[in-house]
């Protein structure tokens, strides 16, 4: 039974959707991420990383190398781009792919796992660009009130 909440409309039904996935997900293997021994709060530490969740979406479009997710994620530095390329290889939501050529060539791609949380990822960029103006908004007025 597929529920109603998979059909919402709008940016509140996008993050509807991605929260009951992220449930769905941890639930799977009767997870229960307020539980701190539960390994599914390693998974939401994984993907809750600024750059986890630009490098993820940025992969649903296809195979792309090094230099080039550099030049798409503004402001990732190549240490922090290979570290956290290298979690999400072993976590096995990125496959890295090594042509064996001179000079090197590799390509990094989304594995079957890293593509059913690409979208559910990016519905949340979606929602913080759609949004941010309020939050600005927000903690500026948090800020006025606080001085």
């Amino acid at each position: 039974m597929t529920p109603r909440i998979l059909f919402a409309k709008g940016t509140i039904g996008q993050l509807r959707t991605f929260w009951y996935l992220l449930i769905m997900i941890a639930q799977r293997k009767s997870g229960n991420v307020y539980d701190p021994s539960c390994s599914a709060r390693d998974a939401l530490e994984l993907i809750a990383s600024k750059w986890a969740m630009l490098i993820l979406p940025a992969l649903a479009a296809g195979p792309m190398r090094h230099g080039a997710m550099l030049r798409k994620i503004g402001g990732i530095s190549q240490k922090m781009l290979t570290q956290t390329l290298r979690e999400l290889e072993r976590n096995g939501l990125v496959v890295r792919c090594d042509m064996q050529t001179v000079p090197p060539h590799v390509e990094y791609h989304l594995s079957s796992l890293g593509a059913s949380l690409s979208g559910a990822l990016a519905v949340l960029d979606r929602w913080a660009e759609q949004n941010f103006p309020e939050l600005d908004e927000a903690r500026a007025e948090f800020d006025r009130r606080k001085s």
